[in-house]
């Protein structure tokens, strides 16, 4: 069983599109040194790091001559696989969570099972395609690379909500909010794994 304090993982990812570095630490403070290259994207993992209390340094380079897609994308991977690694064999671990996370006039909801199993569940809507430079289309494709890459079961659903920078914070927020309690070992499970299969 990983200790809290060994909970951290770095992960490099290369391909002829992105070169990614990350290092993630469950067990945190909420610290983030972020460099994407898009600045909306930096402001929403900085925002997901805080709200986590997990310490993340991102380093991307990418082709963003082409468009943020990739960079976005691949980020979502790297820091998945990460996240993976970090909780290695989930022993101790709460497991499920879910929270509301008010943002203004909007409110989002997310639920999660870190259950081995990836699927995304993503009701969320935007009335305009950009947040400045950013496509807004792509706050579902990071969802869904983490997820996918995280072994999540995720359920996120704006019940409602107008202005499309608090859309996209609520949800990365509420991320954060309920991967914060997921991930809270609970004295009680005595250092089982959350599971009547014995594994997750």
């Amino acid at each position: 069983m990983i200790s809290e304090a060994q909970r951290a993982a770095s992960i490099s990812r290369k391909t002829a599109e992105t070169d990614v570095r990350v290092s993630f630490a469950l067990d945190g403070t909420g610290k983030a040194r972020i460099a994407t290259g898009v600045g909306f994207f930096d402001h929403m993992l900085e925002l997901f790091a805080r709200h986590g209390l997990f310490d993340l340094d991102v380093e991307v380079t990418g082709d963003l001559h082409v468009d943020h897609h990739h960079t976005v994308e691949d980020t979502g991977i790297a820091l998945g696989q990460a996240f993976a690694q970090a909780l290695a064999d989930k022993r101790g671990i709460t497991r499920y969570a879910d929270i509301h996370l008010p943002m203004d006039e909007t409110l989002t909801r997310v639920a999660i099972d870190i259950s081995g199993r990836p699927f995304l569940v993503f009701r969320t809507q935007f009335r305009v395609e950009k947040i400045g430079q950013f496509d807004t289309e792509l706050v579902r494709e990071w969802f869904q690379a983490f997820a996918m890459n995280a072994g999540l079961t995720l359920h996120v659903e704006t019940l409602y909500g107008d202005n499309a920078h608090h859309i996209a914070e609520s949800c990365f927020k509420g991320l954060a909010r309920a991967l914060r309690q997921a991930v809270t070992v609970d004295p009680r499970e005595g250092g089982r794994v959350p599971s009547t299969k014995g594994s997750l």
